[in-house]
């Protein structure tokens, strides 16, 4: 399970939604090149060697029973606390770091650009409780089925942290061609759902922003290595 990548082969797509949120028009045309991405997002197990070897403090609620399995997905990490775990893999020999909001939602899309979530326009009937929430706390992350491109669960139980500030008119002069979002912001994009929300999956387009200091307990993240 820990360590699993998946290929994201480079394309083209369109990025957005004209019937989601404002923050998610216009519609444009995206090429991102090629790259790998986590099967599953980072799980508590792997978390939790980071701070033993580091000392890095623990995520919030590091004790919460409701948390502490090692299959779940790391919660209650900031932006700030993905961006140091990447760093020690890099220094390690494993250059991984999040990915672009633009890499996330090619990631999660696969072959079904247009459909709603990333399998299908329906909830599918592994999410628990059918997608009703909130819940007692994460699923562990390998439930349910990949998606085209091999992913479990993107989407779905924690929203995962992009590298990208968060900017609401972003899209409307957004590069056609690997997007990094804007030089400058005040809090970070991220993408998916979470088991704290009355629907636990979002829609593949649906964005999402959190001051990067901030540590909630239904955000975690996902690594890409290029």
């Amino acid at each position: 399970m820990d360590g699993q990548f998946a290929t994201v082969p480079g394309g083209a797509f369109l990025m957005g939604s004209d019937t989601g949120q404002d923050d998610e028009r216009p519609v444009h045309e995206v090429h991102v090149d090629g790259f790998m991405m986590g099967v599953f997002p980072v799980t508590r197990r792997e978390y939790a060697r980071f701070v033993e070897i580091t000392g890095h403090p623990p995520g919030r609620d590091w004790d919460a029973p409701e948390l502490t399995e090692d299959d779940l997905p790391v919660v209650g990490v900031s932006w700030q606390d993905a961006v140091a775990y990447c760093d020690w893999r890099a220094r390690s020999g494993d250059p991984v770091r999040l990915p672009t909001e633009a890499e996330w939602e090619r990631a999660a899309r696969g072959d079904r650009a247009a459909d709603a979530y990333p399998w299908g326009d329906a909830i599918p009937s592994w999410i628990p409780n059918n997608g009703r929430g909130p819940l007692s706390g994460p699923w562990p992350v390998t439930r349910g089925e990949p998606n085209a491109f091999g992913l479990f669960g993107i989407a779905a139980n924690v929203h995962e942290w992009c590298a990208d500030w968060h900017d609401r008119d972003y899209y409307a002069s957004s590069p056609a061609r690997n997007p990094r979002g804007p030089v400058s912001g005040v809090r970070r994009a991220s993408r998916g759902g979470s088991w704290r929300h009355a629907i636990t999956i979002s829609r593949c387009s649906a964005r999402s922003k959190l001051d990067p200091s901030f540590r909630y307990t239904d955000y975690g993240f996902r690594i890409v290595r290029v």
